[in-house]
């Protein structure tokens, strides 16, 4: 089983779509366990595992609560990469 660490930094959705796959599967909740805590269908719950960046902000908190996961935002780390791109 592989463990996330306690704080794991987002850029893409793709890893977006993976952390909350994981922590679903985690959890040990099927896709339709976390449709009904969310009041969404299961189709809808799969599909968003995998378009992440179509998820609302209300779902992304409900996500969160349904799997256990804590939402925080914090400042970027300064990358010492001259290609770096700026928010």
């Amino acid at each position: 089983m592989t463990y996330l660490p306690a704080s794991q930094p987002l850029v893409t959705g793709v890893q977006l779509g993976q952390l909350m796959k994981s922590a679903r599967k985690r959890r040990k909740l099927t896709q339709a366990e976390v449709a009904g805590r969310l009041g969404l269908s299961q189709n809808r719950v799969s599909y968003l595992e995998l378009h992440p960046d179509e998820l609302s902000f209300k779902q992304l908190l409900g996500w969160c609560a349904a799997v256990g996961l804590e939402l925080r935002l914090s400042e970027r780390k300064p990358v010492a990469s001259a290609n770096s791109t700026e928010w």
